[in-house]
C-alpha cells in the first residue's frame, strides 16, 4: 500500500482543497486584475479625449446593444451549460465525442449570433427609437451608425468564449484571462491613434479589433489541448442537446437581467441627459476593478463544484463554496466601504483631465457611492450562481433574476425621479435623484438576488448554517465600517492639504489612506476574530 502524504499540519481539509484551487484563482486574479486595470487605463484615455460629452455617451449606448446579444446568446451560458457537459466526456475518456461537442456548440452559437448581428444592423436606426428614446434624431443616429460596426464583434466573442471554456477546463487559466488585455490594448490604440482623425468611430473600430485579438491570442494554445474545428452542427448529439437544455432556462434570466440593465443604465439614463449615461459608465467601469476578484474566484472554482457534484461529494461541495464566498466577501466589503470613503478623490485622480472636467468627477463620483453599496451583493451572486450551475440547475439563478429584475426596474422609476407616485393628502414621491437613483436601485436588486439565492442555496446545502456565514459577513461589515469612517474623516482632512498638488497630491491622499485603511482593517479583523484572516494566510503561505 502507498502511504498518502500527511496533511500539513493546522490545515484543514476545506483550506488544503482551497490551496489548490487558489493557484488556478490567482492566475485568474491576475489577469482579471490586469485587465481590469489596463481597463481603467482605457477609460482614461477616452475620458481625456471625449470626457462624458455626447459622442461618449453614443458610445455606449451602441456598444450596449452587441454586448446584450453576446451575454444573452453565448456569455452566461458558456459557464452554466457547456463546461459542466464538457467536463463528463473528458471524465469518462470520450474526448472525441467531447471535441465533437465543442465543434457542434461553437458552429451553432456563431451562426446565431451571426445572424442575429445581421438583422439587428439592417434596423438599427429604429431600433434606437426605443433604445435611446429621450434624445434627439442626430444623436439616434451616431448610435445606430456606432452600432452598425460593434455589431460584427459578437460572433467573435461567441468562438473566442468557447475557447476560453475549454482552457477553463483544463485548468489552463492564464491564456484566457490574459486574452481581454488585448481587447482592451486595441481600444486604447484607437482612442489615442484614431480618434483625432475618426473621432468617436475609430473607437468602434478599436473594440472590433480587440474581439479579433481577443480570439487569436487563444487558438493556438485550444490546438495544443487536441480541440480540431470540425464543419457540423449536430442537434441531435447528446450533448448537443444537454447543452441546450442547460442553456434555455439560462437565455431567459440572462435576457431579463441585461435588457434590464439596458432600460436602466440606457434607455431611463436618456431621459435624464446623454451625460448620464456617462456618468454611470465610468462610475461601473470602477467598480468592475473590486468585483473581478469574485468572477475571477468564480471562474477558478466552477470546474471543481462540477466536479464535486459529478462525484456526488456534498461535504467537500459545501466546504470549497462556503470558504470561497467567505473569502469574497472578507475582500469586497471593505472595497465597497472603500470606494463610498474615497469616491471623488479617486475619480478626480483617475479621470478628471482634458475633457473630463471637474463636473464629471463629481457626477461620475456621486453614481459610483450608490452603485458602491451593492458591491458585496454582485459578488455574492457570482459565486452561489455556479453552486446551481454545478448541479446542472439554471432555474433557480433564473428565478432571482427575475425577481432582481422587478425590483431594479421599479426602484430605478421612484429613485430616480422619472416617475412620480401619487400620495395621499396631494403629496408625491418624487426622489429627485437622476442618475444616482438608477444606481441605488441597481444595488438594491442585487442585494436582493443575493439573499433569495443564499437562502435557496442554504435548502440545498444542510450544512450551510446562518452562523457559518452569518457571523462571519458581521465580523467583516463592523471592521469595514469602523474603517471606512476612520479612512474617510483622514481623507478630509488631507485634501484641503494635498489637493492644490494636483494629480501627485492626489495619488498621496489615495496611497496613504487605502495603506493606513488596509492596516486598520486587519488589525480589526484579527480584534474581532474573524477566521478569515488565518484562512488567507495559509491558502497564501505556499
Amino acid at each position: 500500500m502507498v502511504a498518502r502524504p500527511a496533511t500539513v499540519a493546522g490545515a484543514t481539509p476545506a483550506v488544503d482543497r482551497m490551496r489548490r484551487l487558489a493557484q488556478g484563482a490567482l492566475v485568474v486574479m491576475t489577469g482579471f486584475m490586469l485587465s481590469r486595470l489596463l481597463g481603467a487605463v482605457r477609460n482614461i484615455v477616452i475620458a481625456a479625449h471625449f470626457g462624458t460629452g455626447q459622442d461618449f455617451g453614443a458610445y455606449v449606448a451602441a456598444i450596449a446593444l452587441p454586448d446584450l446579444v453576446f451575454q444573452v446568446l453565448v456569455g452566461g451560458a458558456v459557464a452554466s451549460a457547456f463546461i459542466p457537459v464538457f467536463k463528463r466526456y473528458h471524465a469518462l475518456g470520450r474526448d472525441d465525442e467531447a471535441w465533437h461537442l465543442t465543434s457542434s456548440v461553437i458552429n451553432i452559437f456563431a451562426l446565431i449570433a451571426l445572424g442575429t448581428c445581421a438583422v439587428l444592423a439592417v434596423f438599427a436606426r429604429p431600433i434606437m427609437d426605443v433604445w435611446v428614446a429621450g434624445q434627439g434624431a442626430d444623436f439616434r443616429d451616431e448610435v445606430a451608425n456606432l452600432t452598425r460596426i460593434l455589431l460584427i464583434s459578437p460572433a467573435v466573442f461567441a468562438v473566442s468564449t468557447f475557447c476560453s471554456s475549454v482552457l477553463n477546463s483544463y485548468n489552463r487559466f492564464a491564456i484566457a484571462a490574459m486574452a481581454p488585455l488585448l481587447y482592451n490594448l486595441a481600444i486604447i490604440a484607437a482612442a489615442a491613434g484614431l480618434s483625432g482623425p475618426l473621432g468617436i468611430y475609430g473607437l468602434a473600430l478599436g473594440a472590433v479589433a480587440g474581439a479579433v485579438l481577443h480570439l487569436l491570442i487563444q487558438l493556438p494554445f485550444c490546438l495544443r489541448l487536441g480541440m480540431r474545428w470540425q464543419p457540423v452542427v449536430d442537434l441531435g448529439h447528446a450533448g448537443v442537446r444537454e447543452v441546450a437544455r442547460l442553456f434555455a432556462p439560462r437565455v431567459l434570466g440572462l435576457g431579463v437581467v441585461q435588457l434590464n440593465q439596458v432600460l436602466s443604465a440606457i434607455v431611463l439614463a436618456s431621459f435624464l441627459g446623454a451625460v448620464s449615461i456617462g456618468y454611470l459608465n465610468y462610475a461601473w467601469q470602477l467598480i468592475m476593478l473590486p468585483l473581478a476578484l469574485a468572477m475571477a474566484v468564480g471562474t477558478a472554482v466552477f470546474p471543481t463544484l462540477s466536479e464535486e457534484s459529478a462525484l456526488e461529494n456534498r461535504e467537500r461541495f459545501e466546504q470549497v463554496f462556503l470558504l470561497s464566498l467567505r473569502m469574497i466577501l472578507f475582500l469586497t466589503i471593505p472595497a465597497s466601504i472603500g470606494l463610498i470613503a474615497l469616491g471623488e478623490p479617486l475619480i478626480r485622480l483617475v479621470f478628471q483631465r482634458d475633457q473630463f472636467d471637474s463636473a464629471s468627477t463629481i457626477g461620475t463620483a456621486s453614481a459610483m457611492v450608490f452603485y458602491a453599496l451593492g458591491l458585496a451583493g454582485h459578488a455574492t451572486v457570482e459565486i452561489v450562481d455556479r453552486v446551481f450551475y454545478a448541479r446542472h440547475d439554471t432555474r433557480t439563478p433564473v428565478l432571482a433574476a427575475v425577481l432582481a429584475v422587478g425590483v431594479n426596474l421599479l426602484a430605478s422609476l421612484l429613485l430616480s425621479g422619472i416617475v412620480t407616485l401619487p400620495l395621499p393628502l396631494g403629496l408625491d414621491m418624487r426622489s429627485g435623484m437622476g442618475f444616482r437613483g438608477l444606481a441605488l436601485a441597481n444595488s438594491i436588486a442585487a442585494l436582493v438576488e443575493a439573499g433569495v439565492l443564499l437562502r435557496f442555496a442554504a435548502v440545498r446545502m444542510p450544512g450551510l448554517t446562518s452562523g457559518r456565514l452569518t457571523t462571519p459577513a458581521l465580523r467583516i461589515l463592523a471592521a469595514s465600517l469602523v474603517m471606512g469612517v476612520s479612512v474617510a474623516w483622514l481623507a478630509g482632512r488631507l485634501d484641503p492639504l494635498l489637493g492644490a498638488y494636483g494629480a501627485p497630491g492626489q495619488a498621496l491622499l489615495i496611497a496613504f489612506c487605502v495603506g493606513s485603511g488596509a492596516v486598520l482593517y486587519g488589525v480589526l479583523s484579527l480584534a474581532f476574530r474573524s477566521d478569515e484572516v488565518s484562512a488567507l494566510w495559509r491558502l497564501v503561505r505556499r
